[in-house]
């Protein structure tokens, strides 16, 4: 069953070539992790892109651990 906050993460080919984004927006998801792993907060990630909500960090954050999950992961070790 799909959580609440993943309904926020949209993907359509329209919106920035298929990207996951935020609720239609064009927000990748990739932009959130990647200023979240900058170091910045949740307030100051909204204080600058005052269309996002703090449910739409949270929702890309989850999408990330969805994306992380494997069984196995095979390398090539010659």
């Amino acid at each position: 069953m799909m959580s609440l906050l993943l309904e926020r993460i949209t993907i359509n080919p329209e919106i920035n070539h298929g990207q996951p984004c935020i609720r239609g927006l064009r927000y990748p998801v990739e932009l959130l992790l990647e200023l979240l792993s900058s170091g910045m907060s949740y307030e100051e990630i909204l204080s600058d892109y005052p269309d996002l909500e703090r449910e739409d960090i949270l929702a890309a954050l989850e999408f990330a651990t969805h994306l992380s999950r494997t069984k196995r992961i095979f390398t090539d070790i010659s």
